[in-house]
């Protein structure tokens, strides 16, 4: 007797529950070629699992989404409108709080539109899906990478030099067209958020002070994208759209945070004036720049001396802020200001 992978029956039953509610058990005996009683023993385990919920009668049993759902779509990338699949395909089937809502919406499109207008792929495959505690959602493209493209648009060598100015925001290859904005707010509205491309991950925990870090990477062509969010979380759109204003109030995208963690190692400190400068590259479009030394023991006076004192007293540099200093670090940065 032929048999279901309940596996792969999550992957559309949630939309199946919407579209077939009283006839379900035929719906799926049609798509999967099995009988209805495999079918129906399936909506049970189904059911068991809180993947669907069931009312009526047991002659007449009407079906709807449990508190697991998901829904997984492929779409050509040529003439795509990222509205549209989230307005047909997407947001009908889920029940979220109206915050987490808005930020699912946002990091949706944002996300779906990077492949769109970035990639340089083909096709691109979106998969939303909600626990009873997140909201998880993976959008991954058969592009060239992001960190290809953005070495090629500003002639870097090294995929975490190309994550460091993507941490910093304002990044974009096309800036009569974008802003730079949609990776780095996407990525602060999530607990989790993972970037992979060209067999290179960077992870960022909401909870975890160190910022990016390297991640295992998937082997794959293009870009992959997960960001989890909290149902219960605290944040919301405004929030942290705020949190990046000046005043903190507004919506201007005037302040940053540079996490120079991204960029040492065990077997190469922060230490001369050529990665100084690579730290403050593009720092002219932010009023206030935060540099981050979590996680960064001590510094050479060179790096020091560029950043703080060189770089510092040029009209087209941020106001730069050194945070989460040790005091080796700090004694650095106190000797090259004062002198």
């Amino acid at each position: 007797m032929a048999r279901l992978d309940i596996n792969s029956l999550t992957l559309w039953i949630t939309a199946a529950a919407a579209q077939h509610p009283h006839d379900l058990a035929d719906h799926v005996a049609q798509r999967t070629g099995v009988t209805r009683r495999t079918a129906n023993k399936a909506l049970q385990r189904l059911v068991d699992l809180q993947w669907l919920q069931r009312d009526g009668t047991a002659r007449q049993p009407r079906h709807r989404a449990g508190l697991l759902r998901q829904v997984v779509h492929s779409y050509p990338l040529a003439g795509l409108e990222e509205d549209i699949p989230w307005q047909r395909d997407f947001a009908p089937h889920f029940s979220l709080p109206a915050p987490v809502r808005r930020m699912t919406q946002h990091a949706f499109c944002e996300l779906l539109n990077n492949a769109i207008d970035h990639s340089e792929g083909t096709s691109v495959t979106v998969s939303l899906r909600q626990t009873p505690a997140h909201v998880q959602l993976l959008v991954s493209d058969d592009g060239r990478g992001v960190f290809d493209k953005i070495n090629e648009a500003f002639a870097l060598g090294d995929p975490t030099l190309a994550m460091l100015e993507l941490s910093k925001g304002k990044l974009t290859s096309q800036p009569q067209r974008h802003t730079g904005r949609g990776l780095f707010f996407t990525s602060k509205l999530a607990d989790v958020f993972d970037l992979h491309a060209n067999e290179v991950a960077f992870q960022r925990r909401e909870w975890d002070a160190d910022g990016w870090s390297p991640g295992r990477a998937m082997k794959r062509q293009g870009t992959s994208v997960y960001a989890a969010i909290a149902l219960d979380t605290t944040r919301s759109l405004d929030s942290v759209l705020n949190a990046y204003s000046a005043d903190g109030a507004g919506f201007g995208f005037e302040r940053t945070v540079v996490p120079l963690r991204l960029i040492t190692s065990t077997l190469a400190g922060l230490e001369s004036r050529a990665q100084a400068r690579r730290v403050a590259s593009r720092l002219h479009q932010f009023r206030r720049a935060e540099v981050d030394f979590n996680g960064v023991p001590h510094i050479g006076h060179g790096f020091a001396d560029e950043l703080f004192r060189v770089l510092a007293g040029t009209p087209a540099t941020a106001e730069l802020v050194p945070i989460n200093m040790s005091p080796a670090v700090a004694a650095m940065v106190d000797s090259v200001r004062s002198g």
